[in-house]
């Protein structure tokens, strides 16, 4: 059975998204008009799309492989939890460090897949203040306490 998800359209023209194969786990996420990113700037490419999505879930905002490997445009992850009603937006960092006479935007134009959206369930979890934690093998080594190979 599928996840009944609705969706709004806040301008006709924007395309609905949809699942590109049969069994993926992401949907496009499409860009609703142009936008310009310059060097160093962050921006929020509007995708023309609410989301009402159920109780118990939330949508992932999550990179195209495709945009990382070929430009210096990164997408920040994003979560979108059920009570939103508003459009979702996707946040884009242009990367790029030409500084000078030779920087240019980069042009992400209206009707570009820019990210991937996945419906996912959310777990919430009942906090427990305690004195002491349990050992572990690992204890409070992190960044890269572990190793890097």
């Amino acid at each position: 059975m599928k996840l009944r998800v609705k969706i709004k359209r806040l301008n006709e023209d924007v395309e609905l998204p949809r699942y590109a194969n049969p069994g993926d786990s992401g949907f496009d996420l499409v860009a609703a008009e142009d936008t310009i990113i310059w060097p160093g700037e962050t921006k929020v490419v509007p995708t023309g799309l609410a989301f009402e999505i159920p109780p118990g879930y939330e949508l992932q905002v999550r990179p195209r492989s495709g945009m990382t490997r070929n430009t210096k445009l990164r997408v920040i992850l994003g979560t979108v939890d059920s009570g939103f009603r508003g459009e979702v937006g996707v946040i884009v960092d242009n990367t790029e460090r030409v500084v000078g006479p030779n920087m240019q935007a980069h042009v992400i134009e209206r009707g570009t897949r820019i990210a991937q959206g996945v419906i996912a369930p959310v777990e919430t979890a009942h906090f427990v203040e305690v004195d002491e934690l349990s050992e572990s093998e690992r204890g409070s080594g992190g960044f890269g306490s572990t190793g890097v190979k």
